[in-house]
């Protein structure tokens, strides 16, 4: 009798093939942002005065998305896990592609604000991606199929902000146009040539704790056999979240960097990220099992944001860029041990609670980086104290490292093979 599942309408075949086609929507939606991370701050200094107030501003409109995002992403995380992944990616793009038009468009500090509104409600293309990963990957190979939806995200990046510095140097509103137009391709690739991944028999019904952040985020912490993973995951994640969120007023107020500048180091990270997670994160993952790799990749992290913070000349980010390579695979192995211990009807739940541990992170750490790198602007450049921001991250960064440790050595039984 012929399987089913392989002959459905709109539904993955089996196997791994089907991960080209998210692999490539992942692609095209980071793109489309990565065209935006170089401009976005100089397009708020267009509508207030003073760096202060660039750099508080800056963060509210972060903080306003990610307080959006924290909100929808379990929502549609679980609604993805009742209807399917295919609809709420769909969702996710067309919303993005308004979120750029508005932005594109906006007269005045207050759109902008309706725009990141619009993108922090239709964000989910992350979280439901890599429970549309998890759906069509073994149990042993999730790690490395995570590893390429990074990957797919760092070679968005590679392209994205050094286009979109580029297009920055001609108009701070160019890269929101394209962007738009990205999103848009993606919403026709998405709709014409994604196919389902969840069979109609593995779906979960949808209730309403399901759809409440705070509930997904309690379950998640409730769960004994990872909480101290979660622990560790929230902290590495504020911190890239707090880098994230400060990187270009920082290299702005520090070095004098452009958008065009900007551009070109964050193409340095996306090809660091791709190289990594696309070409390196198998045999990294064999060489050191999962456990030492994420605990060698947060360690190398903490040593980066230290000298991020102390460098006194633009071209010293780039060799701290390159040297921080292992940064890259602490979250597929942090994310891969994760979801070996979920049930795969409970995979996009899971995502999407890991994806709003972010959405938590952008909501605090752009008011708490911003917040001091905007008391700290009126100071010289080489003053030390300019890189104060990136000195928390590297200490959020060390506390992680003790609390893995600490986790993978009390769980060692589970954990046999990749012991710590």
């Amino acid at each position: 009798m012929p399987d089913s599942r392989s002959t459905a309408p709109n539904q993955a075949p089996a196997g791994t093939g089907s991960l080209n086609f998210i692999l490539v929507c992942i692609f095209i939606d980071m793109l489309g942002i990565g065209l935006i991370v170089p401009v976005m701050p100089l397009l708020v200094g267009q509508f207030v005065e003073g760096r202060e107030q660039q750099a508080l501003w800056f963060g509210a409109l972060a903080t306003v998305f990610g307080l959006l995002q924290f909100l929808f992403m379990p929502a549609l995380g679980a609604l993805s896990d009742r209807v399917g992944r295919r609809p709420v990616l769909l969702y996710s793009m067309g919303g993005m592609c308004l979120n750029f038009l508005i932005t594109a468009w906006a007269p005045s500090l207050a759109w902008l604000f309706v725009g990141r509104i619009i993108g922090g409600m239709s964000s989910a293309s992350m979280s439901v991606a890599s429970a549309y990963a998890s759906d069509i990957s073994t149990h042993e190979n999730r790690a490395k199929s995570f590893g390429k939806i990074g990957a797919a995200f760092g070679l968005g990046f590679i392209c994205g902000p050094m286009l979109g510095g580029l297009l920055g140097d001609a108009g701070l509103h160019l890269p929101f146009y394209v962007a738009a137009a990205l999103s848009a391709a993606n919403l026709l690739y998405g709709y014409f040539m994604v196919p389902e991944s969840l069979p109609p028999g593995e779906r979960e019904p949808l209730g309403l704790a399901r759809l409440n952040p705070f509930s997904a985020l309690l379950r998640l912490l409730r769960r004994q056999d990872i909480r101290g993973l979660v622990v560790v995951i929230t902290l590495v994640t504020f911190a890239q979240m707090m880098l994230q969120s400060t990187w270009v007023l920082y290299t702005t107020f520090r070095f004098g960097w452009t958008p065009r500048d900007n551009g070109i180091a964050m193409f340095c990270v996306g090809l660091a990220s791709a190289v990594v997670q696309a070409g390196l994160l198998a045999f990294l993952i064999r060489r050191f099992g999962e456990t030492r790799l994420a605990l060698l990749g947060i360690s190398s992290g903490a040593i980066t944001y230290m000298l991020y913070g102390l460098a006194t000349q633009g071209w010293m980010m780039y060799v701290f860029i390159l040297c921080n390579l292992l940064a890259f695979a602490a979250g597929p192995a942090l994310q891969g041990i994760v979801s070996k211990a979920t049930a795969p009807d409970k995979q996009g739940e899971l995502m999407g609670s890991l994806q709003s541990i972010a959405s938590l992170g952008v909501i605090v750490t752009p008011l708490v980086g911003t917040g001091i790198l905007g008391a700290v602007s009126h100071l010289p450049s080489s003053d030390w104290r300019i890189g104060s921001s990136f000195f928390l991250c590297a200490a959020m960064q060390v506390v992680a490292i003790a609390v893995a440790r600490r986790y993978f050595s009390t769980h060692r039984r589970t954990h046999h093979g990749n012991p710590a």
